[in-house]
């Protein structure tokens, strides 16, 4: 068989990335919106993705250590049919049952998505490390190159999950919940088909890692892995259940029309995302991002949600406007911190052993979303959207106090042609 270039294996992972980020952004919405129109309080709703976060953290740990072993073209394979798994799982599922039945097969079928969603976003991520060209002759050149292929990757995938949540949208509405998992399904059993012609050793280790290796050596690594905890926390204690409960509830959105600017705030996002090297470029920065990046985005950041919730505290103007408006600055900030660090990982660690580094980053990742969720579906009982808001503003803080203790990535030490 002919060997791929770098950029073809880009592709095929590319790909497969892309088509598994739409279903799982439609399943985020078909399983909120169904749930919500059976009754289910957002405490309730929130407890079903308990365990989709709770595995994804479990599956970065140790999902990096077994694309290291096995190599990453076999993790991007369970990844992906265990995500067909989950979602044909979700076909037999009715109104009639009890509460109890529906909730803990939802939430078993939710685990086995957490799974795999991390598996595959780990491979794809890690892979971009192996198969993006090097540069010897001109090491800043090859840095600029991995940023840029980063946030395509990144940005991109973001954009499709938003449109994947207009499409879980549609699909609740135009064929209902059983239907429309099983054509997330078939679409993404077609995009399985397309790995099969990667190299079955892209990613493996030469030297098989002990299992120790799993916890990440590099104060780098670590300290970034803290701020991704709380940068991700800090969005999803607002977007995940309160802000769709908010928009449908107390706007009286309908579920499509919910569906639908969700979605497009995470296209948005994701095209800001994709093209952070470009705007930084357009800022008068040629180089890639370092430590001072990932502090200064956190600092804006941390002022958005504060100032969201004050102008919903004092009734200032329409508060559908104040929220919808105040997503948007959040998400674009968002994006620019998000891309920093997708970035800085790679910076921190070399292609031997990107797995390992990328799946504890990720595990760190997971972690910030699991408690974000938990907080949104508790803290909207409590003190409605504006307390969600408030307590994305004390996370986004605590990930600019956990940046300001980044180093210098190594590769960034090296001068040009070194």
């Amino acid at each position: 068989m002919r060997t791929l270039s770098p950029v073809q294996q880009y592709g095929i992972i590319t790909a497969n990335n892309w088509a598994f980020t739409i279903t799982d952004g439609a399943l985020r919405m078909l399983v909120v919106f169904h749930f919500l129109k059976l009754g289910f309080t957002t405490l309730e709703v929130a407890f079903l993705f308990i365990f989709y976060e709770f595995f994804g953290v479990l599956t970065n740990l140790y999902g990096g250590w077994l694309g290291a072993r096995f190599g990453l073209k076999l993790t991007l394979w369970i990844g992906t049919v265990l995500q067909i798994v989950a979602l044909l799982l979700l076909v037999p599922v009715a109104d009639t049952w009890p509460r109890l039945l529906s909730v803990v097969w939802v939430m078993v079928a939710q685990a086995l998505s957490g799974i795999a969603k991390d598996l595959e976003k780990m491979s794809a991520k890690s892979a971009i490390r192996v198969v993006v060209p090097e540069t010897p002759d001109d090491h800043s050149r090859g840095e600029g190159q991995l940023f840029r292929w980063v946030a395509i990757l990144t940005g991109a995938k973001n954009a499709l999950k938003g449109l994947g949540f207009f499409v879980g949208g549609v699909l609740l509405t135009s064929v209902g919940f059983n239907a429309g998992v099983v054509v997330l399904a078939g679409w993404l059993a077609v995009a399985f088909l397309v790995t099969l012609l990667l190299p079955r050793d892209i990613g493996r280790m030469k030297s098989k890692p002990a299992f120790k290796s799993l916890l990440s050596k590099s104060e780098g690594i670590n300290v970034l892995s803290l701020a991704r905890f709380f940068l991700f926390g800090a969005r999803d204690v607002w977007f995940v259940v309160a802000l769709p409960v908010f928009l449908q509830a107390s706007l009286g959105w309908d579920f499509w029309k919910v569906g639908g600017f969700m979605g497009l705030w995470v296209i948005g996002y994701g095209i800001i995302q994709g093209s952070a090297p470009s705007l930084r470029r357009a800022w008068g920065s040629d180089r890639p991002p370092g430590p001072p990046a990932v502090q200064f985005w956190a600092a804006v950041l941390s002022a958005i949600p504060a100032l969201i919730a004050i102008s919903l505290w004092r009734e200032v103007g329409n508060p559908g406007i104040a929220v919808v408006v105040g997503l948007m600055v959040f998400g674009v900030v968002f994006a620019m911190n998000s891309s920093i660090h997708s970035y800085m990982i790679l910076a921190y660690t070399e292609a031997e052993d990107v797995s390992l580094n990328v799946g504890f980053y990720y595990m760190a990742n997971a972690a910030g979303r699991l408690l974000g969720t938990l907080l949104s579906g508790a803290l909207f009982l409590v003190g409605g959207l504006q307390a969600c808001l408030w307590a994305s503003c004390v996370l986004v803080g605590l990930a600019f106090l956990a940046g300001r203790r980044l180093p210098t990535p190594p590769r960034q030490l090296q001068p040009a042609g070194a």
